[in-house]
């Protein structure tokens, strides 16, 4: 296990970084002000352990406008082009979908490729949108039957076709159990040796300079990796020689790419073969990578994050207490911040939705309840001033009248319209459909969570996206 830094080393770091940005876009006064922030926070390291301090470092600034970069979204599922399960329900609306991330700040995605078509999907998006969709390569292991000697169809078509098809490049989220467990069928060497190749060309040719000088499309390797929540579409023997295979070409790219790795419910196993590949330490990972949607335990986050990778969040990593308990164990220097959408959303059911509630400002008290020996104003404001009902029937008919009169807020306000995609309009999100404008909720219940500000969250993921895969 590589030695784990202080705690109070990531928090500095990143406040130097929100610090430093402060400056660049405040001058005068102001930006003296904020050096001088920047002297105490580099001679007090413990500050941040102060609540006063840390309020007064770590609050927005007035004219502080978050930015994001979506790591994990599907883009190039047909969800998002208006079909569902083959079938045409609204008018493609991908550029809404990318003008509405915008609007929050979203300004860079990176689109994930699970599968031969979807990867190739997401180069086309990537060249369609140049300088704000990257994409990634690889093999999903829920779409790793591929390598299976019981699979028939060529590797590099659709899974299906026509209208009526399930036609979704990605699987959702939420493992099935009711579902069968695939029959692994055995492992088809040769056609791993096709499949590899066809890899290979694809991201060497993905990587190859664009005549229009557009930055970089492809910036990893992967969506690939293991998943023991889903075997019933594929079985444990094929995903592991699947993320074998893959990982052997990623070892030997040159330059490497950063990977982007998926793991579900399967730790040991996904550690074991990353340590086969590029060595106990990962000494021989030359880009890093990150483990996205990340759902594990705090045991397997910190061993993760002592191999030196990163960890990507989304609406999944909040379902409940404990998935909650570890986000808070993420080190800021060690976060990315996803929305896997069309899946992965932040529901109210989820244990982290709490962190989104806006509590109403209380209301000042009028003069009146101020002033000394005012019967009337006392009893209004210990309730009495109304007479009570003096019955059972009274009573729950008061109740009636109150919830009735009482005004209902939303828990949770929504920044766009959502509707249900039968009553699709032009601006609207659809209900059920995640989308990267979201990821503003997943930033905001992250800092809820480790009790520090949107901003320095923002600012740390955005300084860690970069690094690894260079979008900026």
């Amino acid at each position: 296990m590589i030695p784990r830094a202080p705690q109070w080393i990531p928090r500095l770091l990143t406040n130097q970084l929100i610090i430093q940005r402060r400056i660049s876009v405040l001058s005068g006064s102001s930006a003296a002000a904020i050096k001088t922030d920047s002297k105490m926070a580099t001679a007090t390291p413990n500050s941040t352990s102060n609540p006063t301090q840390t309020e007064a470092t770590l609050s927005p600034a007035a004219d502080y406008k978050p930015r994001y970069i979506d790591i994990g979204i599907n883009l190039a599922d047909p969800i998002f082009r208006g079909r569902y399960h083959g079938k045409s329900r609204h008018p493609d609306d991908l550029k809404g979908v990318i003008k509405r991330a915008d609007e929050v700040g979203c300004t860079k995605l990176i689109v994930t490729g699970s599968s031969f078509k979807s990867s190739r999907d997401a180069l086309k998006l990537a060249r369609a949108f140049p300088g704000t969709v990257y994409t990634t390569a690889g093999i999903h292991p829920c779409s790793s039957s591929i390598f299976s000697s019981s699979h028939h169809r060529h590797h590099d078509e659709s899974q299906s076709e026509g209208e009526g098809a399930e036609d979704e490049h990605t699987p959702a989220c939420d493992p099935d159990p009711s579902k069968p467990i695939a029959d692994g069928g055995g492992i088809d060497h040769i056609r791993t040796k096709v499949i590899i190749s066809d890899l290979k060309t694809l991201v060497e040719q993905a990587q190859l300079p664009s005549p229009s000088a557009a930055p970089a499309a492809l910036v990893a390797f992967g969506e690939f990796g293991l998943d023991y929540d889903r075997l019933h579409y594929c079985s444990k023997e094929v995903q592991l020689h699947s993320f074998a295979a893959q990982l052997e070409l990623a070892a030997s790219l040159q330059p490497q790419l950063p990977l982007f790795l998926h793991s579900r419910a399967a730790h040991s196993d996904f550690v074991w073969l990353l340590q086969g590949a590029f060595g106990s330490r990962l000494e021989r990972l030359e880009r890093g990578g990150v483990v996205h949607s990340f759902t594990g335990t705090i045991d397997e986050l910190r061993e993760l994050m002592g191999l030196g990778l990163y960890i990507g969040i989304n609406g999944c990593s909040f379902k409940t207490a404990e998935n909650c308990d570890v986000v808070a164990e993420i080190e800021l220097d060690r976060l990315m911040l996803e929305t896997d959408g069309p899946w992965c959303e932040v529901r109210p059911s989820h244990y982290g939705w709490k962190y989104l509630v806006e509590k109403p400002a209380e209301s000042a008290p009028s003069p009146a309840t101020l002033e000394v020996g005012n019967g009337e104003a006392d009893e209004a404001a210990a309730g009495t001033s109304q007479q009570q009902p003096k019955n059972k029937q009274q009573q729950q008919q008061q109740g009636k009248k109150n919830k009735k009169n009482q005004k209902k807020e939303p828990e949770v306000p929504e920044r766009f319209k959502v509707v249900k995609k039968e009553k699709w309009e032009e601006g609207a999100m659809v209900k059920g459909r995640n989308e990267p404008c979201t990821v503003e909720r997943v930033a905001k219940i992250v800092a809820g969570i480790k009790g520090v500000s949107v901003e320095e969250v923002c600012e740390a993921a955005w300084a860690n996206t970069v690094k690894v895969f260079g979008v900026e």
